[in-house]
Order: C-alpha cells, then structure tokens, then sequence
C-alpha cells in the first residue's frame, strides 16, 4: 500500500467512527478477556445487540469454528532480516529483476534498462493469487509501485527511457512456478507475461463507450498502475485493482488548476514525485489532448493468466475509485458479488452484484462483471447496514448518467449518503461467512474538523486502526446487512504489549482462520508482519516479522494450504543501510534490497496457520 496523504472526502456524510459511537452508546459493552491476556474485544451481547431483525436467526446459523492454532507466537522485532515461528522455515522467491526464463538468473541494477524490467518481475509486490496445485501453477502477482530512488538510484527521472524504466516496473506479473528439490522456482513458460503502464488495455461494461475515456489525441487505452491489492473468480481469472493511480500524473503549466472532479480523487501539480508528466503527455494533467487519460485509471483489472494474448480486460461496472481489492463471492443463485474498499481517509465501502448467475453470463460468452448493480455501504447505529445503489435509479444521483456514475463513483457516493470510513483496505470472506474488512488508520481523527473520539476509538489519533466485519443479507445479493468490531489494533496484546497496528492484508482459510498482514505503524516502531487469528476467540499470534522498513503484504496458498505465499514489499525502503534482504545484512550498505515473494512451510508438513 503506497500511502497518500492526501484528504479528498468534503462531504458532510456521516463518518464511521460517529456511527459507532452513536451505536455503543446505546449498549452496554462487554470487555471480554482472555486468561492469557491475549486480547480486549466487544462480547457476544454486543454482536447479538447489532443484528438487525430478521438476520439474527440467519446469524445463529453460522456457527465459528474453533481452528488449532498451535505454533510459538514470535516477539515483535525490528531486524534486517525476517523472523519467524520456529515450527516455520520460509526461501525466497521471485525478487525483483528475476528474468522470466526461468534461468534463475537476474539482471544486474547497474544499467538496468526499460526493456530489461519489461522482462522481469516487477517491483512493489502486493496483493496476488495461486492458480495451480501443489507442483507447478501461475502465480499473478501485483506490483503496486517502486520510487525512482530504488529502481534506477536517482531522485527523478531525467528522460523518456527512465519514465519508460519506472513504468515498466509497475503492474502485475505472471509467472509459472515449480516445486524442485531445491524449493519454490520461476520455470520457463510461454505464459509467463509482465503486464505494465504500457500494456494494451480494453475497457468494458457500461462506461465503455463514454466519452469521458476518451481523449482528444486519440490515443489507444493502455496500461495499469499502482496495482494493490486483488482478487481471483470462479472461472479461473485474475483482478488487479488500481489504488493510487492519482500520485503518477503532475501538471507542466503553472496555471493548472484541478476540477472537483479531479479533486475528489486527489490529483494535484505536483503528483507522488515520479515526474512521469515531464516526459510522457499522458500523464500530464495540463496538456488538452490527454485530458481524459486520469479517467483510465482507478479501474478492477481482470487478466486470465492461461492466454498470454489476451487484453486485460478493465472493468468499468464495478466502478472507479482508489480500489485497495475485490473480494469475490457466489452468492444467491450463483450470482457473482464483489467486495471493495476504498482506501483513502473517510473514504467507503463497496459491493457490485452480477444481474445473472456467473455460469450462465460465462456460457452465453459475456463477463459476470459487465452487468449489474453497484452499491455504497451505509452503516447504521443500531448495527444494521444499508447497500445504497449507485445507478440512475436513485433519487440521490438525478441527472447523472451510469457513465457519470462509475466514472466519478466516488462523488455518487458522496451524494448516495455512504457512511465515511477510516482508510477501507482489504476485504476477505471467512469460514463463518461474514466479510471481515481492515480499517488501517485515520490519523486525522480528532484534528481539526475531523470527527473526534468515541468509546470505540479512545484515543484522538486513530494510529493503530480496526478490523469491522459484516453478515450481508439473502446470500450476500440482498441490500441490508449486520455489523460488528471484530479488533481493535490498539487492544490486542500478548504477553508484553500490543500485538500489531495498521491492519491491511486480511485473508480467511477454510478453517476459521484468519489471516492479517500490517503495513504502517506498529507497537514499538517495529517491523510489520503476518498474525493469524482465531474467529471465533479472536486470539492473535504473531507468526511472521519482516524486515526494516518494509510491508507484508499479498496472501495465496497451495490448494492443500500446506504452502503459503506472502511478499516482502519495499524492504527498507530501498536503503540498502537499513537491510539487504533478500541478500544477507552486511551493515555498511552492501545490495540494493529487492521486493521478493516468501514462501512458507510448517516444518512438519502441517496445514500453515496451524
């Protein structure tokens, strides 16, 4: 997750954290503690409180299941290199510039050029997803974004071929991986792929055709950036999804001013600092011909890993915001439902529903995804939650057009009456079959003209944040739903502290585990990592400890989930002072660190998480 600072949501729409106190000052709460003192959460006499009439019985259906989490919960750590439960072992796998040839080898960062990066894995790795089985699959894994420092060691690009380096680096690979005698590798594969900021793209769904994706110089739909998190479908493809697509546009002209429009999500003069816009029209917010070209971007990405010549397909029915992933579900009648956050400060939660059942759209050649309804999520006082529908038959959005719609969803949003959030990350579907969301941090809580404390939220800067999670009504396709606080970050505590901050990544196996990645501030000022939790007690331990200055990030695993995947993203931020990783710490500066996959195995050949 690239952070960015940036506060677009003017709106006077109710924020989360007015809900919920408003909601907890009609009940009384329930601290229950754990004998080991393991955690601080709201009881069960709460959970039953915020469950709407007519759920509660669909509610008590779904019974948790207690899953064995057995291994050593680690100490917090803030080392050069990883740390992990000593039941684990994890290696290595596709670091940044590794060839796709499967040689093994990688170029060299003295002279790395555009055309090399295009032939390597990407830097920035995030979210990504396994397609295959316990030998060999493809891996489609996103890569959210790099700084001009660490890819080519300048501040700024200082041509077209350094944009062209940077850009390269972007996206998302495909790559074909093998289990050998010497662990997890890239193999050769004629569907290994890097898909980039220059890729040829195609849009479809409603907003296809709008002209507001058009642009006065004609050029062709390319390219997908600042690829976070992502989700996978039933019929076998990808989606990478586009979050802070904003920071790589800039404006040349000094008189540039942004519309409301292009405030809302957060584009300014200056950008992220990449300077793509000096050299590459595109991204110049300023130049008339590309006017339109920001509206490109900000899209659900779906790719099929099995057809190297397909065009990633970008998806406009589910919308254009910051999307942090798409959590995809089969809900009622085999229709499709797709879960996203919105990850920005104050910023929503979304969910699109297909028209017809995904075996049926997939029969008659069309894509679950093109038709359909999207919704915002409005979270109520008393723990019941509205789905308001974003499309021209609500009366909040008279005189726009569908286009209009999912073009801006994010003022749509803001008209509809959706509840403000605090920065939604990623969303995933746990065995008890609620949707478990992370709510990373909102440090402006309680500044100036924010929303200020509540009995939820103690303290007036919201550091460490939460993890909120719903039961959605008639087989997830219905527009009501029941919510509840399943952790706050700043409450979790093992044997000597606080446990964890900035929740993020979020995956739940079949089990009843769930899993929570970090990337942000953690107790200490120590190094992000990977806990797993257990649903139904809500006990965490710590499993996993990156390195300085990186986030732990992306989550996939072999189908008999005795192999995980995670990455280590931006590992010490580039600085080869504070680590070297993957190479061993040298202490003095030594290797440019590299963003890598970590492949981990419980030593006794046991399900991971166990």
């Amino acid at each position: 997750m690239e952070m960015d600072d940036t506060f677009s949501n003017n709106s006077n729409n109710r924020t989360f954290e007015d809900v919920l106190s408003a909601h907890m000052s009609r009940r009384s709460v329930i601290v229950g503690g754990l004998a080991t003192a393991a955690l601080s959460f709201f009881g069960g006499s709460v959970a039953n409180a915020a469950t709407p009439k007519g759920q509660i019985e669909a509610a008590t259906r779904r019974v948790a299941k207690n899953p064995k989490i057995a291994f050593t919960s680690i100490p917090l750590q803030s080392s050069a290199m990883p740390t992990i439960a000593p039941e684990y072992t994890y290696s290595v796998l596709a670091p940044w510039r590794e060839k796709l040839d499967g040689s093994g080898k990688s170029y060299p960062i003295a002279g790395f050029t555009a055309e090399q990066q295009e032939d390597s894995v990407g830097i920035g790795h995030d979210g990504m997803w396994y397609f295959g089985d316990e030998k060999s699959g493809l891996l489609c894994l996103n890569h959210e974004y790099g700084v001009t420092q660490h890819i080519m060691g300048k501040s700024v690009p200082q041509s077209l071929e350094d944009v062209r380096l940077s850009q390269a680096a972007h996206g998302m690979s495909v790559i074909k991986i093998e289990n050998t005698a010497k662990g997890w590798k890239i193999a050769k594969s004629d569907k290994n792929r890097r898909i980039h900021v220059n890729t040829p793209m195609v849009f479809t769904g409603p907003a296809a055709k709008s002209d507001l994706l058009k642009n006065a110089a004609g050029n062709p739909v390319q390219g997908t950036v600042n690829n976070c998190a992502n989700g996978h479908t039933p019929w076998g493809t990808y989606l990478t999804c586009e979050e802070n697509f904003n920071g790589y546009f800039g404006a040349t002209s000094s008189t540039w001013k942004a519309s409301a429009e292009q405030a809302r999500y957060g584009f300014s003069a200056a950008g992220f600092g990449y300077d793509w816009h000096k050299f590459d029209a595109r991204f110049d917010l300023s130049n008339p011909g590309y006017v339109n070209e920001i509206n490109r971007f900000g899209w659900v990405v779906e790719v099929d890993p099995n057809d190297p010549k397909s065009k990633p397909a970008k998806r406009t029915a589910l919308g254009r915001v910051k999307h942090e992933g798409a959590e995809v579900v089969e809900g009622k009648n085999g229709r499709v439902v797709v879960y996203m956050g919105d990850d920005e400060r104050f910023d929503y939660v979304y969910k699109f529903v297909s028209k017809q059942p995904w075996k049926k759209a997939i029969a008659a050649g069309k894509s679950p995804l093109d038709e359909g309804t999207l919704y915002v999520a409005k979270f109520n006082e008393d723990g019941s939650g509205n789905w308001l529908e974003l499309s021209t038959a609500n009366p909040a959005l008279a005189g726009w057009s569908l286009d209009k719609i999912l073009v801006n969803t994010r003022l749509a949003a803001d008209l509809a009456g959706a509840t403000k959030m605090d920065r939604p990350e990623w969303i995933t579907t746990a065995a008890d079959g609620y949707q478990y969301v992370t709510l990373t941090n909102n440090t402006q809580r309680g500044t100036t003209g924010k929303a200020g404390v509540d009995k939820a939220n103690p303290t007036a800067v919201n550091t460490y944040g939460h993890i909120v999670r719903w039961l959605d009504g008639d087989n997830n396709v219905g527009t009501t739903f029941s919510w509840e606080i399943f952790a706050l970050a700043k409450d979790v505590a093992d044997g000597s502290g606080q446990m964890f901050g900035s929740p993020d990544g979020i995956w739940g196996d079949d089990d009843g585990r769930v899993f929570v990645l970090t990337d942000g501030e953690q107790p200490g000022k120590n190094n992000d990592q990977l806990l797993v939790a257990n649903a139904a007690t809500r006990q965490f331990s710590r499993l996993f400890t990156g390195v300085k200055g990186c986030e732990v990030t992306g989550i996939t695993v072999t189908p008999n989930r005795k192999t995980m995947f995670v990455n280590l993203q931006h590992p010490g931020d580039g600085d080869p002072r504070l680590t070297n990783f993957p190479a061993p710490y040298s202490g003095i500066g030594g290797p440019v660190p590299r963003d890598c996959t970590i492949v981990i195995t419980r030593k006794n050949g046991g399900i991971v998480g166990t």
